[in-house]
Formats: C-alpha cells, structure tokens, sequence
C-alpha cells in the first residue's frame, strides 16, 4: 500500500488538471448533445447529469457551453444548481490540495 500511497501523491499535481480538461470536455460535449435534443424535441439529458459532471470537475466545460451555445442560461434553477456544484468541487478541491502541500491527509491511512 506504501508504493499506491506514493504514486498516488505523486501524481495527484498532474492529475488535477487532466481530470478538469478530461471533465470539461465531456460537459461540453453534453450540452451541445442536449441543445440539438431541445431543437429537435428529441430526448434530453437529465439535468441531474449534467450537474453530476460539473462536480466531478466538468464544470469549466460546462460554464463554456453555456456561454457559447446559449444553453441552460437562462433558467434561474438550473444556475443556482450549476454555482452550487462549482462550489462544491471548488471545496473539493481544496480539500486536495491542502492535503497535498500538507501532507496531512485523510487517506493517509493507505500508509498502513
């Protein structure tokens, strides 16, 4: 387990932006599937996984898409959701990254 725990903290700083590049792409990807739903009257994505992806990281991706397909914009419940997930991850974040300059780690306990 000492190997994972290293490897694991090691790589934490490279994967953070990955994860957010990998996340917001696929939020993009979503909304613009979802737009053309709505013009088509065709089956539409929850917006339960929408916000799903925007707390695993998605949401620059998302925020974009909302901003360069004028989708989901407009819905004051949808915004105060999608602000709610951002903070959410933004605290998530946090939490990382303090562990990581810290050292002072939840999962610490994989070093048992």
């Amino acid at each position: 387990m000492d190997k994972l725990y290293s490897w694991y903290q090691a790589h934490t700083w490279a994967l953070i932006p990955t994860v957010y590049l990998f996340m917001s792409l696929v939020a993009y990807l979503y909304y613009a599937v979802d737009k053309r739903a709505a013009k088509r009257g065709a089956w539409r994505t929850p917006e339960s996984t929408l916000h799903i992806i925007e707390l695993l990281g998605g949401w620059p991706g998302a925020w974009l898409a909302q901003k360069q397909l004028h989708h989901k914009c407009s819905k004051t419940s949808y915004q105060i959701e999608f602000f709610v997930m951002v903070a959410l991850n933004l605290i998530g974040l946090a939490y990382i990254i303090y562990g990581l300059a810290t050292s002072d780690w939840t999962l610490s306990a994989w070093k048992r």
